[in-house]
Protein backbone atom coordinates (compact mmCIF):
# COMPACT_ATOMS: atom_id res chain seq x y z
CA UNK A 1 0.00 0.00 0.00
CA UNK A 2 1.00 3.57 -1.20
CA UNK A 3 0.34 6.65 0.83
CA UNK A 4 1.30 10.56 -0.45
CA UNK A 5 1.11 13.54 1.88
CA UNK A 6 1.52 16.16 -0.22
CA UNK A 7 2.84 19.78 1.13
CA UNK A 8 0.65 23.18 1.05
CA UNK A 9 2.04 23.77 -2.51
CA UNK A 10 0.25 20.56 -3.50
CA UNK A 11 4.20 18.56 -4.15
CA UNK A 12 4.50 14.99 -3.05
CA UNK A 13 6.58 15.10 0.05
CA UNK A 14 7.10 11.46 0.55
CA UNK A 15 6.37 7.96 0.20
CA UNK A 16 5.65 5.60 3.00
CA UNK A 17 6.17 2.24 1.07
CA UNK A 18 9.06 1.30 2.54
CA UNK A 19 7.33 1.56 6.00
CA UNK A 20 4.37 -0.27 4.93
CA UNK A 21 6.86 -2.73 3.24
CA UNK A 22 8.84 -3.06 6.52
CA UNK A 23 5.64 -3.70 8.67
CA UNK A 24 4.60 -6.32 6.15
CA UNK A 25 8.29 -8.11 6.85
CA UNK A 26 7.54 -7.89 10.66
CA UNK A 27 4.34 -9.34 10.49
CA UNK A 28 5.62 -11.90 8.36
CA UNK A 29 2.73 -14.84 7.24
CA UNK A 30 1.06 -16.21 9.77
CA UNK A 31 -1.32 -19.10 9.28
CA UNK A 32 -5.57 -19.00 10.90
CA UNK A 33 -4.40 -19.38 13.97
CA UNK A 34 -2.04 -16.55 14.17
CA UNK A 35 1.03 -18.80 14.31
CA UNK A 36 3.96 -17.83 12.23
CA UNK A 37 3.69 -19.73 8.95
CA UNK A 38 6.34 -21.47 6.92
CA UNK A 39 7.69 -18.64 5.32
CA UNK A 40 8.60 -16.78 8.60
CA UNK A 41 12.38 -15.87 8.79
CA UNK A 42 13.88 -17.43 11.67
CA UNK A 43 15.78 -14.52 13.98
CA UNK A 44 19.23 -15.67 15.55
CA UNK A 45 19.03 -14.28 18.89
CA UNK A 46 22.33 -12.19 19.50
CA UNK A 47 23.17 -14.52 22.76
CA UNK A 48 23.23 -17.57 20.17
CA UNK A 49 25.67 -15.93 17.68
CA UNK A 50 29.49 -18.56 17.24
CA UNK A 51 30.51 -16.96 14.67
CA UNK A 52 34.00 -15.98 15.24
CA UNK A 53 34.05 -13.47 12.28
CA UNK A 54 30.42 -11.80 14.11
CA UNK A 55 31.61 -12.16 17.14
CA UNK A 56 35.22 -10.49 17.07
CA UNK A 57 33.65 -7.40 14.57
CA UNK A 58 31.42 -7.05 17.72
CA UNK A 59 33.42 -6.90 20.48
CA UNK A 60 37.22 -7.03 19.77
CA UNK A 61 38.05 -4.98 16.26
CA UNK A 62 37.21 -1.59 17.78
CA UNK A 63 40.35 -1.90 20.01
CA UNK A 64 42.60 -4.64 18.54
CA UNK A 65 41.91 -3.75 14.81
CA UNK A 66 39.65 -5.19 12.24
CA UNK A 67 41.19 -8.36 11.26
CA UNK A 68 43.49 -8.44 14.43
CA UNK A 69 46.09 -5.89 13.89
CA UNK A 70 46.71 -2.21 13.95
CA UNK A 71 44.81 -1.39 16.36
CA UNK A 72 45.15 0.58 20.07
CA UNK A 73 45.42 -2.45 21.75
CA UNK A 74 48.19 -5.12 20.98
CA UNK A 75 47.16 -7.58 18.22
CA UNK A 76 45.80 -10.97 18.69
CA UNK A 77 46.58 -11.76 14.75
CA UNK A 78 49.97 -12.75 15.86
CA UNK A 79 50.79 -16.20 15.88
CA UNK A 80 53.45 -16.04 18.47
CA UNK A 81 51.34 -14.07 20.98
CA UNK A 82 48.42 -16.57 20.74
CA UNK A 83 51.19 -19.92 20.96
CA UNK A 84 52.82 -17.84 24.38
CA UNK A 85 49.04 -16.29 25.79
CA UNK A 86 47.68 -19.75 25.36
CA UNK A 87 43.58 -20.24 25.14
CA UNK A 88 43.47 -20.42 28.73
CA UNK A 89 44.65 -16.95 29.55
CA UNK A 90 43.27 -15.79 26.39
CA UNK A 91 40.02 -16.99 27.16
CA UNK A 92 40.21 -15.81 31.49
CA UNK A 93 41.36 -12.67 29.69
CA UNK A 94 38.05 -12.36 27.22
CA UNK A 95 35.78 -13.56 30.20
CA UNK A 96 36.98 -11.24 33.27
CA UNK A 97 38.81 -8.31 31.46
CA UNK A 98 41.78 -6.97 32.90
CA UNK A 99 41.10 -4.31 36.14
CA UNK A 100 42.20 -0.79 35.96
CA UNK A 101 42.76 -1.03 32.38
CA UNK A 102 40.25 -0.41 29.20
CA UNK A 103 40.32 -4.45 28.71
CA UNK A 104 36.55 -4.67 29.84
CA UNK A 105 35.19 -8.14 30.93
CA UNK A 106 33.12 -9.90 27.78
CA UNK A 107 31.32 -12.42 29.66
CA UNK A 108 28.07 -12.80 31.00
CA UNK A 109 29.57 -14.84 34.30
CA UNK A 110 31.88 -11.01 34.92
CA UNK A 111 29.25 -8.53 34.17
CA UNK A 112 29.45 -8.43 30.04
CA UNK A 113 27.08 -9.77 27.62
CA UNK A 114 28.50 -12.98 25.91
CA UNK A 115 27.59 -16.35 27.26
CA UNK A 116 30.53 -18.75 28.12
CA UNK A 117 29.55 -20.91 24.98
CA UNK A 118 30.09 -17.81 22.91
CA UNK A 119 33.18 -16.41 24.81
CA UNK A 120 34.57 -19.99 24.06
CA UNK A 121 33.63 -19.82 20.57
CA UNK A 122 35.31 -16.65 19.60
CA UNK A 123 38.63 -17.41 21.73
CA UNK A 124 38.93 -20.72 19.74
CA UNK A 125 38.00 -19.38 16.41
CA UNK A 126 40.81 -16.28 16.71
CA UNK A 127 43.46 -19.18 17.50
CA UNK A 128 42.29 -21.74 14.65
CA UNK A 129 42.12 -18.73 12.24
CA UNK A 130 45.41 -16.89 13.21
CA UNK A 131 47.47 -19.64 14.99
CA UNK A 132 50.59 -21.26 13.81
CA UNK A 133 51.78 -24.77 15.08
CA UNK A 134 55.20 -23.29 14.03
CA UNK A 135 54.75 -20.19 15.64
CA UNK A 136 57.74 -20.33 18.19
CA UNK A 137 60.15 -21.35 15.11
CA UNK A 138 61.15 -24.33 17.77
CA UNK A 139 62.03 -21.77 20.52
CA UNK A 140 61.47 -22.45 24.34
CA UNK A 141 59.39 -18.90 24.97
CA UNK A 142 59.79 -17.68 28.57
CA UNK A 143 56.61 -18.15 30.60
CA UNK A 144 53.58 -15.03 29.27
CA UNK A 145 53.06 -14.63 33.05
CA UNK A 146 56.47 -13.90 35.31
CA UNK A 147 56.51 -15.06 38.67
CA UNK A 148 59.35 -13.49 39.96
CA UNK A 149 60.30 -9.92 41.31
CA UNK A 150 62.08 -8.14 38.55
CA UNK A 151 65.37 -6.52 39.49
CA UNK A 152 65.21 -2.74 37.80
CA UNK A 153 69.30 -2.46 38.14
CA UNK A 154 70.00 -5.77 35.94
CA UNK A 155 67.16 -4.46 33.52
CA UNK A 156 68.31 -1.57 32.55
CA UNK A 157 71.64 -4.04 31.49
CA UNK A 158 69.33 -6.28 29.72
CA UNK A 159 67.69 -3.66 28.06
CA UNK A 160 71.04 -2.19 26.56
CA UNK A 161 71.79 -5.78 25.05
CA UNK A 162 68.63 -6.34 23.69
CA UNK A 163 66.83 -3.31 22.90
CA UNK A 164 69.20 -0.07 22.78
CA UNK A 165 69.89 -0.58 19.50
CA UNK A 166 66.38 0.27 18.38
CA UNK A 167 64.81 2.38 21.58
CA UNK A 168 68.53 4.33 22.29
CA UNK A 169 70.58 3.94 25.85
CA UNK A 170 67.99 5.73 27.73
CA UNK A 171 64.78 3.98 26.40
CA UNK A 172 63.76 7.90 24.87
CA UNK A 173 63.81 6.26 21.49
CA UNK A 174 66.34 6.49 18.55
CA UNK A 175 66.51 7.19 14.74
CA UNK A 176 66.63 4.29 13.01
CA UNK A 177 68.42 2.96 9.81
CA UNK A 178 66.12 3.71 7.72
CA UNK A 179 65.32 6.81 8.57
CA UNK A 180 62.24 6.34 11.04
CA UNK A 181 62.32 7.08 14.90
CA UNK A 182 60.98 4.92 17.59
CA UNK A 183 59.10 6.62 20.22
CA UNK A 184 60.12 7.34 24.16
CA UNK A 185 59.26 3.66 26.02
CA UNK A 186 59.50 6.06 29.38
CA UNK A 187 56.84 8.57 28.63
CA UNK A 188 54.44 9.02 31.55
CA UNK A 189 51.12 8.46 29.95
CA UNK A 190 52.44 5.42 27.83
CA UNK A 191 53.36 3.74 30.90
CA UNK A 192 50.20 4.96 32.78
CA UNK A 193 48.19 3.42 30.10
CA UNK A 194 49.77 -0.25 29.74
CA UNK A 195 50.01 -2.56 32.64
CA UNK A 196 53.14 -5.13 33.55
CA UNK A 197 51.70 -8.07 31.58
CA UNK A 198 51.26 -5.47 28.90
CA UNK A 199 54.48 -4.83 28.55
CA UNK A 200 55.94 -8.00 28.70
CA UNK A 201 53.35 -9.46 26.35
CA UNK A 202 55.05 -6.57 23.64
CA UNK A 203 58.44 -7.72 24.38
CA UNK A 204 57.50 -11.44 24.24
CA UNK A 205 55.41 -11.29 21.13
CA UNK A 206 56.34 -8.11 19.32
CA UNK A 207 53.71 -6.21 17.01
CA UNK A 208 53.28 -8.16 13.40
CA UNK A 209 53.50 -4.71 11.56
CA UNK A 210 57.65 -4.87 12.84
CA UNK A 211 58.50 -8.00 11.05
CA UNK A 212 60.29 -10.49 13.41
CA UNK A 213 59.92 -8.16 17.15
CA UNK A 214 60.44 -10.85 19.87
CA UNK A 215 61.63 -12.20 22.81
CA UNK A 216 64.12 -14.12 20.47
CA UNK A 217 65.06 -11.25 17.72
CA UNK A 218 66.18 -8.29 19.47
CA UNK A 219 69.30 -9.35 20.41
CA UNK A 220 72.68 -11.82 20.06
CA UNK A 221 70.40 -14.86 21.53
CA UNK A 222 66.91 -15.24 23.11
CA UNK A 223 65.73 -13.19 25.77
CA UNK A 224 65.47 -15.48 28.82
CA UNK A 225 62.98 -15.32 31.46
CA UNK A 226 64.92 -13.01 33.77
CA UNK A 227 66.13 -10.66 31.65
CA UNK A 228 62.41 -9.97 30.56
CA UNK A 229 60.96 -9.74 33.72
CA UNK A 230 64.34 -7.52 34.77
CA UNK A 231 63.13 -5.15 31.81
CA UNK A 232 59.81 -5.29 32.51
CA UNK A 233 60.72 -3.95 36.00
CA UNK A 234 63.37 -0.87 34.66
CA UNK A 235 60.78 0.46 32.76
CA UNK A 236 57.67 -0.01 35.27
CA UNK A 237 59.89 1.91 37.58
CA UNK A 238 59.70 4.93 35.57
CA UNK A 239 55.81 5.22 35.80
CA UNK A 240 55.31 9.00 37.88
CA UNK A 241 52.05 9.39 40.35
CA UNK A 242 50.67 11.94 38.15
CA UNK A 243 51.85 10.74 34.42
CA UNK A 244 50.44 13.86 32.08
CA UNK A 245 50.47 16.27 34.38
CA UNK A 246 53.56 18.74 33.75
CA UNK A 247 52.48 21.93 35.66
CA UNK A 248 53.86 24.07 37.78
CA UNK A 249 53.16 23.86 41.39
CA UNK A 250 51.19 26.87 42.57
CA UNK A 251 52.43 29.02 45.52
Amino acid sequence: MMFLFRTRTGRAACTLLAIATASFAIVGCRDASGRPGAHTAEVTRPDQVTDVNTLYAQNCAACHGRNGQHGVAIALNNPTYLAIAGSDNIQRITAAGIANTTMPPFAQSHGGMLTGQQVSALVQGMIKQWGRSDALAGQAAPPYAGSEQGNAAAGQQAFGTFCASCHGADANGAKLKDGTATGSLLDSSYLALITDQGLRSIILAGQTYQGPHNWHSFGPRPMSDAELTNIVAWLASHRVANPGQPYATRQ
